[in-house]
């Protein structure tokens, strides 16, 4: 037996001879970059492995006299002339000059819905005529959008493209126009999960092969006859990747079709490179659209009229890397919704906003688009990929899931400018992951009139593995999964779907937030806000009513059910919002109940089909967790209705030194950018609601204190009223301010080329006039003072941002002054001056007999995650302690910066800015002559709940599991029995080298069926000696041995691919 591992070393040693090295051949040309300045991208004789941050910079100027003419259909330039040139001579205006701007584009020789208007002197009278036109849809301003990108050699010292990069910090711009989503490489967010040693084995460098899409290509899917369109900074004619550009089209005012960034060639490489750095899909027909200029530059027009051709093409899938926080920009929104509608599959980034929630960039954001977020090459949610939940259904309804999937977006490789690879990193580099994903998934279907933006969204999240540890609003659905997708895909009959395809409110922390916080009888509703996506059609509707089900062997009928859904499906998905409550019954009790909401979507069949309609049955399952109803002490109302943001009103960042970021624009919500504020809340043992309705709409005899931060809007007479009677009875407040000065207000204006006008501020960081209002019953107010700075409190540092002081207090309150820097008086004048004695904070029990108790505090920074430097999470604990149980924290009663209360005799009060318009977005005020005025109070929400069918049966164990999309069965759609020629690998860490590199630069499968063949041979020989010699040796020891037929292993590799049940290994 000693020959046995003489015999394995020979063979060893055999292989080792006569097999190719793999991983040990370094990059040629590899060159590290030197230098400290911003570079232009490398030049291709350089380096064909380049390592490179790319710095986003984002300005933008104003279009002088430009307005998009929007018409409510597709008309020739003749026609739409004439109705232009017939409004505006309504306008009787002898002073107005116009003229059609020519716009040549290869859209300008077929109809269009949109003109570009030069407008001199255009009066808003003269607008409103253009708008009264019966075919004039909407007048809109033109935009000019700056989106630059710089490329920058890292600041560590170059490493050699083997070498793993060192992490970098990432800071977020967040800038409030659509900008490109691209970072530099080496930004993500490390578990420490795979931190230990380990073996380092052979590592695939293409992205496309770590999602196994060499499978399908060996299957002869490659995405042949699919058009894929690339939005981007355009691609060089003669690049070598690329063997099926169809056609490029140039929408700037450049004369060039070339890419004079690598931006757009970076994204067509991902998605249809043939050579080197594999694209998913080389066989696609690549369409390139140049709309952006070298420096970067783009017009709303220019997106307009490429979009219309795009349809006018038939555009299958396109991608786009540019996204911002407008979800009310509506000549872009609209333009979306039609493309969508014409069956073109849009993929977008989500943006790079993270890690704060709440920061979805549009169109991502919407319904009918796959939005992307990014992931490491070790599963890590990318620090940079934005998060849910979105903000247009605030303050009233709550936010639907996004992203929709997650894939890889840190150091991923491809095209270089003029040849070669590079790596990048961003939810921009993501996007043309799934982008290339979707094409060459829709090359695999022999009926491409199932494949529509609905059915391929509900192939990606129906096939996508769930991230563990991961919330939906991080992961979205999970990470994509091609072989799944498509699996799913060749089996798929066009149906309805739901995301999520569940409710499990006890299903931590993939269900994060819903549960985190147990649900009781008395409690605000929880809505949980459903997208039905409808694979039959573009447009559909919901038959008769959603139907609510309880399980009674799991005590469905606990809890009660409201259920409200979109009128129409369109284009091709649709609402389901769902409202939870507590039934009476269940006031006292615990545990766990289930149910089901059945809903039957039916869609207009094709036009040539005999059958009228299609329909469709889908189930949601609900599981909750149900606990007795907490003492009032221990429940918070959080007030979201007095909560403003962008868009569509200015309103600005409460720290005002985050000048690169003006814009308020994340909900100011407890799940999104007062997250951290929520979890700790929670983990204190508090039970915290958010009130969407006016506060004359809630029973204050349930809550102990109702928490107001940052709050933009105005109070109802009958609002003021009624809190101080609860206040009276028993309830407390807690109010944290803002910033609030006119003359700082003026002074941060900016000029919006939406709207062709100056933007002021309609508050500041609050609006103080109306929290004065509010809380002037009992003798207090915030002053218009300005102040910022360090200082220490109760053993605690703090900072203070751009907050306010208070400037009245009853004179048996406590207060409390620090020494902070007049920012009020640096913005205006540039001067820097300490005042002393600034009142930051008070305290006040009312006089009233088992009255409640208010609590001031002029910054809301510290518990806000957008900008927040020092948290103060231990003074809302003390605070808390204060208003729900009376226990003055003698850390400030008797704090040596106690102070007596201001009285505020010595200065006046802020005041509304003069002629502000906050009565556009306000839900209290309304246009009047003079001064607004507000409106009546509106009714308080009523919620019709569903009558309950109950159901006598057990409810699934499994919710997640149990959900499938309706007549899908993977075991039907085998994979191909191929020898894979690819080892076992490890996912690629971003800059390292890729250790498997195809000869000469040639796809796998049918463009090289014969590379790798050999390993398979010398494999088998050599198993086949050492069976052998063990066999003999068996003879040797048995007079009579019972023969055994060897039996050969299947590869590991294609075991992982026909399970379903396991993640690959890849």
């Amino acid at each position: 037996m000693l020959l046995f591992p003489v015999l394995v070393s020979m063979f060893v040693g055999l292989l080792a001879a006569l097999l190719p090295a793999v991983g040990t051949e370094p990059e040629q040309g590899a060159k590290p970059t030197i230098g400290s300045t911003l570079l232009p991208l490398p030049s291709p004789h350089d380096s064909n492995c380049s390592h490179l941050t790319v710095k986003l910079e984002f300005s933008s100027e104003v279009v002088e006299h430009e307005y998009i003419v929007a018409f409510t259909g597709y008309f020739s330039a003749k026609a739409r002339s004439l109705y232009i040139s017939s409004a505006l001579r309504g306008s009787r205006d002898q002073q107005l000059e116009w003229h059609v701007v020519p716009r040549e584009n290869p859209a300008s020789d077929f109809p269009s819905d949109f003109e570009l208007v030069h407008i001199r002197q255009a009066s808003p009278s003269s607008l409103l005529t253009l708008e009264d036109h019966p075919y004039i849809k909407r007048v809109t301003p033109q935009r000019k959008v700056f989106r630059t990108l710089k490329y920058a050699p890292s600041p560590e010292p170059a490493a050699p493209c083997n070498a793993k990069p060192v992490t970098q910090k990432w800071q977020s711009s967040r800038p409030f126009r659509r900008t490109s989503l691209s970072l530099g490489s080496g930004f993500w967010h490390a578990t420490g999960r795979h931190s230990s040693r380990r073996l380092l084995r052979a590592i695939p460098r293409h992205v496309a092969q770590i999602l196994q899409a060499d499978v399908l290509w060996q299957m002869g899917h490659t995405g042949s006859g699919v058009k894929v369109a690339v939005f981007d900074t355009g691609l060089s004619e003669k690049h070598p990747h690329f063997k099926n550009v169809k056609e490029r089209t140039n929408w700037t005012n450049e004369k060039t079709l070339d890419d004079g960034l690598g931006h757009g060639t970076f994204v067509a490489g991902v998605i249809a490179s043939m050579r080197e750095c594999q694209g998913f899909a080389p066989d696609s027909e690549l369409h390139i659209f140049r709309v952006f200029t070298n420096n970067q530059v783009s017009y709303t027009s220019w997106f307009l009229d490429a979009f219309n051709y795009a349809i006018l093409k038939k555009i299958d899938v396109l991608n786009l890397s540019i996204g911002g926080p407008d979800f009310m920009d509506h000549p872009f929104v609209d333009k979306v919704w039609e493309l969508t509608a014409n069956k073109v599959i849009m993929v977008s980034a989500i943006g790079n906003d993270g890690p704060l929630y709440g920061t979805l960039n549009n169109p991502a954001d919407q319904m009918d688009v796959i939005g992307v977020g990014g992931i490491d090459f070790e599963d890590n949610i990318a620090r940079f990929s934005s998060r849910g939940m979105t903000t247009w259904e605030l303050p009233g309804g709550y936010g639907r899931v996004k992203p929709d999937i997650v894939t890889y977006g840190s150091g991923v490789r491809g095209s270089g400018l003029k040849e070669g690879c590079r790596s990048l990193s961003g939810t921009s580099v993501a996007s043309p992951v799934v982008a290339g994903a979707v094409t060459l998934l829709a090359s695999t279907v022999l009926n491409r009139e199932l494949v529509n933006p609905a059915s391929m969204k509900q192939a990606l999240i129906a096939s996508a593995r769930r991230l563990p540890g991961v919330n939906m609003f991080e992961q979205g659905h999970g990470k994509l999964d091609l072989i799944r997708a498509y699996q799913i895909l060749n089996s798929y009959r066009p149906q309805a779907s739901l995301s999520p395809s569940y409710i499990d409110l006890t299903e931590c922390p993939y269900m994060w937030p819903y549960c985190s916080q147990p649900i009781y009888y008395g409690g605000m509703p929880t809505i949980v806000n459903v997208t039905i996506l409808n694979g039959m059609g573009v447009t559909g509707r919901i038959i008769d009513k959603p139907i609510w089900q309880p399980y009674l062997p799991q005590n469905g009928d606990h809890i009660d059910v409201a259920i409200s859904y979109s009128p129409v499906l369109w284009p091709w998905a649709g609402y389901l919002a769902v409202s939870i409550s507590v039934a009476k019954k269940a006031a006292s009790w615990e545990g766990v109940a289930q149910g089901h909401v059945m809903v039957t979507v039916a869609s207009p069949a094709e036009n040539d089909s005999d059958v009228g309609e299609l329909t469709s049955t889908v189930k949601l399952p609900i599981k909750v967790k149900i606990v007795p109803t907490p003492p009032r002490s221990k429940r918070v109302l959080w007030d979201q209705y007095h909560n403003l943001r962008y868009p569509p009103g200015y309103f600005p960042r409460d720290n005002l030194r985050m000048k690169n970021d003006p814009l308020d624009w994340n909900g100011d919500h407890i799940h999104t950018n007062f997250r951290d504020m929520y979890q700790h809340l929670r983990s204190m043992g508090y039970f915290v609601e958010v009130l969407g309705a006016p506060i004359t709409c809630f029973d204050a005899s349930q809550y102990g204190t109702l928490l107001m931060v940052d709050g933009e809007e105005e109070y109802f007479p009958e609002e003021i009223t009624k809190l101080r009677r609860d206040v009276d009875n028993g309830l407390s407040l807690i109010v944290f301010s803002d910033w609030y000065n006119t003359s700082v207000m003026r002074k941060v204006k900016f000029y919006d080329e939406n709207t062709r006008q100056w933007w002021m501020p309609d508050t500041g960081g609050a609006n103080v006039p109306a929290l004065n209002d509010l809380i002037s019953v009992w003798g207090m107010a915030f002053s218009d003072g300005l102040y910022e700075g360090d200082f220490s409190l109760a053993d605690h540092d703090m900072y203070y941002a751009s907050g306010c002081s208070i400037a009245r207090f009853p004179e048996d309150g406590i207060v409390i002054a620090k020494n902070l820097k007049d920012q009020g008086l640096e913005v205006l004048k540039q001067e820097t001056a300490v005042v002393e004695g600034v009142p930051i904070l008070g305290l006040y029990q009312t006089p009233s007999e088992g009255g409640g108790r208010i609590v001031l505090y002029g910054d809301s920074n510290c518990i806000d995650d957008s900008h927040r430097q020092k948290d103060c999470f231990w003074l809302l604990d003390a605070l808390l302690q204060y208003t729900s149980y009376s226990m003055t924290p003698p850390s400030l009663s008797h704090s040596h910066s106690r102070v007596s209360p201001p009285t505020g005799s010595e200065h006046p009060l802020p005041q509304r800015l003069e002629g502000n318009h906050l009565y556009r977005y306000s839900k209290v005020l309304e246009a009047h002559l003079g001064d607004p005025k507000p409106r009546p109070l509106p009714a308080c929400p009523h919620l019709s709940w569903a009558k309950p069918q109950p159901l006598n049966e057990t409810a699934p164990s499994n919710l997640w599991k149990h959900q499938k999309l309706l007549s899908v069965d993977l075991d039907k759609v085998a994979l191909p029995n191929v020898k894979s020629y690819r080892p076992q690998v490890r996912p690629l860490s971003p800059g390292e080298s890729g250790a498997w590199d195809i000869p000469g630069g040639i796809m796998p499968g049918r463009y090289n069926q014969e590379v790798g063949q050999t390993i398979p041979v010398f494999a088998f020989l050599g198993a086949m000696v050492v069976l052998s010699f063990f066999v003999v040796q068996l003879t040797k020891a048995k007079s009579k041995p019972k023969r055994r037929k060897p039996r050969i292993k299947r590869p590991t590799y294609l075991q992982q691919q026909t399970s379903t049940g396991k993640t690959p290994t890849v």
